[in-house]
């Protein structure tokens, strides 16, 4: 059933990957698609594998951290279709390094693309469906779905930059979900593993036989948030991969202490916190382990 009849879509690091398979996911669905990459026969060869297979897109590239990129995208979609209805943001590279070791162009690389390129884009697309929200005196159709990651729930060691990018990706979502919610905006974040070219370093070849990991298994909650559906779903944060699609909870609050007299004392604030904090050997208390066993392999490995 082709959910995305008639709507218009933006995909951002689609000429590979996870975008090209959720590029290709969404045009199935009937999506017309704008798509971003850097300049290349990646990207050009997305496109043509979306028009033989009788969908509708043109490619739109430039670095996704301009704003004149950002610009472009929608105006592509506005001019050339008639409209924006979904954009997804899955442009990203790895710049891995201890964070001791990082340099200022490593963290400035990943933080730009990821977390910036997430900015821009939405920055044009938000303000299109205001105005025309505006200009209807309702809510518009509009659909964000932003990719984080497992990393910002497990802090991951060599990944500083990466996890903090993650991180305030999903912050981007859920201050965007609140302050776009009366123009009909809907926006999500989506936690994928998948094996692709940025990935497969770490996660090693494929096992025989079908892929768990493979992009197209991450691309149906795409399309399911793009669609309809996703009209009653926002601000919220999906892991997804294999069969696994997980709805993560708010963060908690883990436990409240108050001080006695009103003022906290050292030798008070010392006996409130031993309460939780022993003299063990400290470990990293502000993550989130429970998604990694949720499929029989994490990374496609033998369990």
């Amino acid at each position: 059933m082709a959910t995305l009849d008639g709507r218009v879509a933006i995909v951002t690091g689609a000429g590979q990957g996870l975008g090209a398979a959720e590029a290709a996911a969404l045009a199935a669905a009937g999506a017309r698609m704008v798509l971003n990459d850097l300049p290349g026969p990646a990207l050009d060869a997305v496109v043509e594998r979306i028009r033989a297979a009788g969908g509708t897109a043109v490619a739109v590239p430039g670095d996704v951290a301009d704003m004149a990129t950002g610009e472009a995208l929608v105006k592509a979609a506005v001019d050339g279709f008639g409209g924006l209805d979904v954009l997804v943001n899955n442009a990203g590279v790895l710049r891995d390094r201890m964070i001791f070791s990082m340099s200022e162009q490593e963290w400035d690389t990943v933080i730009r693309v990821h977390l910036r390129g997430h900015f821009v884009t939405t920055r044009f697309a938000t303000a299109w469906w205001r105005d025309q929200s505006k200009a209807e005196g309702g809510p518009v159709y509009a659909r964000i779905v932003n990719t984080a990651s497992e990393a910002f729930l497990l802090g991951s060691a060599g990944q500083a930059n990466y996890a903090a990018a993650k991180g305030g990706i999903v912050s981007l979502t859920l201050a965007t979900a609140r302050g776009c919610a009366r123009h009909g905006v809907r926006v999500n974040a989506i936690c994928p593993r998948a094996r692709t070219g940025m990935t497969g370093e770490l996660m090693g070849p494929p096992p025989s036989g079908p892929d768990p990991m493979a992009p197209d298994r991450v691309a149906p909650l795409v399309v399911h948030l793009a669609g309809p559906s996703g009209a009653r779903i926002t601000g919220e944060v999906f892991v997804v991969h294999g069969d696994v699609v997980a709805l993560l909870g708010p963060p908690t609050v883990r436990s409240v202490f108050r001080a006695a007299t009103g003022t906290w004392t050292a030798t008070e604030l010392d006996a409130a916190l031993g309460t939780v904090f022993t003299a063990e050997q400290p470990k990293p208390g502000f993550v989130c382990e429970e998604t990694l066993p949720l499929a029989a392999t994490t990374f496609g490995e033998p369990s």
